[in-house]
């Protein structure tokens, strides 16, 4: 893993995403992507950082979030245009190397991508991910969910001295 700028945001509740009161956190150029097998180098650095249950594939097209885990996706091909935070959410650029860690809670939807967008995700060990969409009826349960989701024991790419713990403490 490389040194990174970490740009954070805090994105307020829109009505039918959550949010949280956690800001989102993207770091540039956080990963190496220039090796034999850059997924499984990023897999490698989420495990040793206690993050798991990974998978490898894109963002979805419509707008989601979990309530029960946090998320870190780390771009290892291709970029794509994300919107966190619902409809009047903040919209950024992920390129190669950059990772995003979203907080339980936070929406997020692919608004474009090239064809070859391919991310890791993960969540940190002992969470258990479920997906919600900001339909009504899903609050106050998924609110409840959120406040209960504990801050992870280290940062998913930077390991226990990561900007993570210092944003989220």
């Amino acid at each position: 893993m490389l040194t990174s700028r970490t740009r954070a945001r805090v994105l307020a509740d829109d009505g039918a995403i959550p949010n949280s009161r956690l800001p989102l956190l993207v770091y540039e150029q956080a990963a190496d992507v220039g090796g034999m097998d850059p997924p499984a180098a990023i897999e490698a650095i989420l495990r040793a950082n206690e993050w798991g249950h990974g998978w490898r594939n894109g963002v979805f097209p419509y707008h989601h979030y979990h309530s029960t885990a946090h998320e870190v996706l780390v771009v290892y091909a291709g970029s794509a245009r994300v919107q966190f935070g619902g409809e009047r959410g903040i919209v950024t650029t992920l390129n190669p190397g950059d990772a995003v860690i979203i907080p339980a809670g936070v929406g997020h939807r692919n608004l474009g991508a090239s064809r070859d967008f391919r991310v890791v995700g993960a969540y940190p060990l002992g969470q258990a991910w479920d997906i919600c969409y900001g339909k009504p009826g899903e609050r106050p349960r998924s609110d409840e969910n959120i406040a209960r989701v504990p801050v992870p024991r280290a940062d998913p790419v930077f390991g226990r001295d990561g900007p993570l713990l210092a944003h989220w403490r």
